[in-house]
């Protein structure tokens, strides 16, 4: 099995000094996308070997490669791929290049041991706002990915994007629905877009296929009042996959952490299993 996480870090510098690390070490993850990382390369690079350090630095298991886009708005969004196996190509951003979009998309391609590739993407969609062109920004780039997608699955063998969409998709996926279909996040315009990419644009929501027909599981809560301790929570953290690699899922998980005062991040990760064809350099 290959295991493979995403996870909305909000700043990976504060996520580090609240036990991320200690996370990564206990998961045995292969490949791990990022969102919101918020720091530069270098100390992103730093942060990293301090992991692969707590998890015993002589191992090859603890050693990562490492793929960023940071936005040129320091401070602000940033994506990455960390990955057990060296990408044989890597590639950012999306659409036409607007500077909002800056640190929101990144691809990685790896060779499985049947000599296909396997596209991965981290993707951290805007957060918006209504009435305002920061969801302008969120549903143009919403566009963007839905023309590209079908674009991407043809050119690769396998796709699985990740990350953090900042929309719930159905009544299922967040736990007050009733109350946010007039804000960002969960309006209908926003879940029509994911309509498209669960429909038309051939994506499986790989998560929700598995789990069925259930509330959450979460992904997502605010730090405000008793939203953790109640689970009152948002599921706007995903796996995307094309269909045959979907049928290679297997074991969802949200890793939640035990308690409020244990959380690194105001998301937790999402990790799922993939049986994919094992490539001989993937310990590189």
């Amino acid at each position: 099995m290959t295991r493979i996480a995403s996870v909305n870090v909000n700043g990976i510098r504060a996520a580090a000094r609240k036990g991320m690390g200690e996370w990564l070490a206990s998961r045995e993850i292969d490949i791990l996308a990022l969102q919101e990382v918020r720091a530069s390369p270098d100390i992103l690079s730093k942060l990293v070997a301090d992991f692969a350090e707590q998890a015993g630095a002589h191992h090859p298991q603890s050693q990562w490669h490492i793929h960023e886009h940071e936005a040129a708005d320091k401070g602000r969004a940033g994506v990455a791929i960390l990955s057990r196996q060296a990408p044989i190509e890597t590639r950012t951003r999306i659409g036409e290049g607007h500077p909002e979009d800056d640190g929101r998309w990144i691809e990685a391609d790896y060779e499985l041991g049947d000599g296909s590739t396997l596209t991965v993407v981290s993707v951290y969609v805007h957060s918006g706002e209504v009435g305002t062109t920061r969801q302008e920004n969120k549903m143009r780039f919403l566009q963007d990915m839905v023309d590209y997608l079908p674009q991407l699955a043809e050119r690769s063998d396998h796709v699985l994007v990740l990350g953090d969409l900042n929309v719930g998709h159905t009544e299922l996926d967040i736990k007050n629905w009733k109350g946010n279909v007039k804000n960002s996040g969960f309006l209908p315009e926003e879940r029509a877009f994911f309509d498209t990419f669960f429909g038309d644009a051939g994506y499986v929501d790989v998560a929700r296929s598995l789990a069925g027909e259930v509330d959450g599981p979460y992904t997502w809560w605010s730090y405000r009042g008793k939203a953790f301790d109640n689970d009152t929570g948002w599921r706007i953290d995903y796996h995307m996959a094309t269909p045959a690699l979907a049928e290679w899922a297997a074991n969802p998980t949200v890793d939640r952490a035990a308690d409020y005062s244990l959380r690194w991040s105001d998301h937790a990760p999402l990790v799922v299993d993939y049986k994919l064809p094992r490539s001989s350099n993937s310990a590189e």
